[in-house]
């Protein structure tokens, strides 16, 4: 059986999407084909696809050009299995394009392909994405095959669907999806195997300096969390939101737990409305004369919440105990969290509790340990805010949306889609080279400045009989001025030192911190 097909799909084009095409008479291929030619108005995967009229495959910043021997059929069929082929599954892209196909062009290919692998995967994510059976009998033959291809995005335990014979290992659930692309980053990042090195690390200290490091650590982050969000906290605060993120992956993640970590972090309730938002948000500033909203991001709308945290949970819960990577999936889960933007307030401090919940609970971190993460991001904080902005701007132009009587704004059309269907990739590989920094370079050098503290301390012992808080006060004294007591410190805290002992003591913090 032939499946008829008028449409022409693809088409040569200078510019696409204001990107422009990396050669003149380049056909448009796969997911780029399809957008242009029913016009779906999704935002464009970071990299698109075309058929040189050269004989040279290459790759730019945008573009994977192909030689004229990959050309698909120029047909919905041909090009939606060179897109499952070449550029793995984008949901967003599939879902639009479904809205705007009649079902019977699904169904008869399936029935001219029963056993085609790209036909059944076609057939299940229709109806897995659309909620409708089409008017299709159950297979009865072909090998099961994967949904999505695990060489090119990361996969979840596959849960088997008879109907279609195809395993369907999409890492989420139907409210909740983002994918997770393979790269050499992200495959470089695994095989440091960066938990058992952090493990390895810890286990050699002793118990007493790792209790320390542990919580020194913890409030750093926490201080660090606040200053993302440009605040600065009192110490109390700060203490307090650190005691939250220690208990990381003590309790499972539910909704009424995030409302818990909510009601910690908002410590003035009188003028934050607490619990899911009620109304629209946004994240950005407002026109200095009229008051009107410039939204660097838009939220999800306040009505698709319960359905959208649902899918989140219930994302979270179907990768308990299956050696999925820790920290692509904390990448998932914490960003998703942020694009949702839940709460009226809070929501990027529990974006980073929930990296901190996700690396506990999956055994990464070693115990006791929480990883100065929020640390380390405030260290890139132009680089998170970038990776933040590769979600947020090339969907405000998906968003309509009109600004209230109280300076906020009012979603108007349906964008669900933004905020359960996107592609990962960025912030996993964000998320690792932040946590690469923390198992390299920040908890060693804690541990190794503690070990030297002590060391120190044990030095100043042997030679006077001096208080704790003089002892401390005198390295904090040698630190400060790079291992010189000033003029200053010698005649007044320590001005019972003679001279001779000042530069032995001199000679000890050379010779043990900076060796």
């Amino acid at each position: 059986m032939e499946i008829k097909e008028k449409k022409q799909i693809s088409r040569t084009l200078s510019i696409f999407q204001e990107r422009l095409i990396p050669e003149p008479h380049a056909y448009l291929a796969g997911y780029a084909a399809l957008m242009d030619a029913y016009d779906l108005k999704v935002p464009s995967p970071e990299k698109l696809a075309a058929i040189s009229s050269q004989h040279k495959k290459y790759k730019t910043k945008d573009w994977d050009v192909y030689t004229s021997r990959y050309t698909p059929e120029d047909t919905l069929q041909g090009h939606l299995t060179f897109a499952l082929k070449y550029e793995g599954v984008d949901l967003a892209i599939l879902h639009a394009l479904f809205q705007k196909i009649l079902p019977q062009e699904i169904e008869a290919w399936v029935k001219a392909e029963p056993v085609g692998i790209y036909s059944r995967r076609i057939w299940f994510l229709y109806e897995w994405l659309c909620e409708k059976e089409l008017s299709l009998p159950d297979a009865e033959s072909g090998n099961f095959v994967d949904v999505i291809d695990p060489t090119q995005q990361y996969p979840a335990p596959p849960e088997i669907s008879k109907r279609h014979r195809v395993r369907n290992n999409l890492p989420g659930v139907l409210d909740f999806c983002p994918l997770v692309r393979r790269t050499e980053k992200l495959e470089a990042y695994e095989a440091l195997h960066l938990d058992r090195e952090a493990h390895q690390k810890t286990g050699v200290i002793h118990p007493d300096v790792l209790a320390r490091a542990a919580a020194f650590l913890l409030l750093k982050d926490s201080r660090a969390s606040f200053a993302i969000e440009g605040e600065r906290p009192g110490k109390n605060r700060a203490e307090r939101w650190g005691r939250a993120i220690s208990q990381a992956g003590f309790y499972p993640l539910t909704l009424e737990e995030l409302l818990r970590l909510q009601r910690i972090v908002i410590e003035d309730k009188r003028f934050v409305p607490m619990g899911l938002r009620q109304e629209g948000g946004f994240v950005g500033v407002h026109e200095r004369l009229t008051g009107t909203p410039l939204p660097d991001h838009i939220s999800a709308k306040w009505q698709d919440l319960p359905r959208l945290m649902k899918g989140l949970l219930d994302a979270y819960e179907r990768f308990q105990e299956n050696g999925f990577d820790a920290v692509v999936l904390a990448a998932m889960i914490a960003f998703g969290f942020v694009f949702i933007h839940p709460f009226a307030d809070g929501n990027g401090r529990i974006q980073r509790y929930l990296i901190h919940h996700v690396l506990a609970e999956h055994g990464f971190t070693p115990k006791g340990i929480v990883f100065p993460v929020s640390a380390a991001i405030l260290e890139r904080i132009d680089d998170y805010r970038r990776v933040l902005e590769s979600y947020s701007r090339p969907r405000l132009e998906f968003i309509e949306w009109h600004s209230t009587k109280k300076g906020n704004i009012e979603v108007t059309n349906e964008t669900i889609d933004l905020y359960r269907y996107f592609d990962a990739t960025r912030f996993a590989e964000f998320l690792y080279e932040c946590v690469h920094q923390t198992v390299e370079k920040t908890l060693p050098e804690e541990i190794s400045y503690l070990e030297q503290y002590d060391a120190m301390k044990t030095a100043i012992n042997e030679r006077f009989d001096m208080p704790d808080y003089l002892e401390d006060l005198l390295i904090r004294f040698l630190q400060q001025n790079n291992g010189i007591l000033s003029k200053r410190a010698r005649e007044k805290e320590f001005s019972e030192l003679s001279d001779k002992e000042c530069q032995t003591l001199e000679v000890l913090y050379k010779e043990i911190f900076m060796a």
